[in-house]
């Protein structure tokens, strides 16, 4: 699950990146504290230009159900307004909201969602991707 306080950029970029890497059969959620009324369109033309249609997604206000149903949930930037419950795994990701700022900003956003969100979905790839790009030490 995918959290951040508007649910109209971030988390459904990586709500997004998530069921294109993952599948659609992975039960990707995201959800906000205090939905907006539609989705970024920044971030709806950032992930077109990558060929991930986000389109159809809605921001929606996030459960207490989803939280508990969640193998994992991500939060961005929605500090105490994202509730903690037990037994769930937790991740905070400090990502910039791209809110306002243009589709340059959300495809900025957007390359950073991908790369942690395919950590979460493929780690031996990325780490094996980071071993050869990256050298240790550097």
């Amino acid at each position: 699950m995918f959290l951040c306080v508007h649910n109209a950029g971030r988390s459904q970029m990586a709500a997004g990146w998530a069921a294109h890497l993952a599948g659609s059969d992975a039960g990707i959620l995201s959800g906000g504290s205090d939905p907006a009324a539609r989705i970024n369109p920044s971030a709806v033309a950032a992930m077109a230009e990558v060929g991930i249609d986000t389109t159809s997604a809605q921001p929606r206000r996030r459960t207490d159900e989803d939280l508990l149903d969640a193998d994992v949930v991500v939060t961005m930037g929605c500090g105490d307004t994202c509730p903690i419950v037990s037994r769930t795994s937790y991740l905070d990701w400090h990502l910039a909201d791209p809110a306002g700022q243009g589709v340059v900003a959300a495809e900025l956003v957007g390359a950073i969602v991908a790369v942690v969100v395919a950590r979460l979905t493929h780690p031996d790839i990325v780490a094996v991707a980071h071993r050869v790009v990256v050298p240790h030490g550097h």
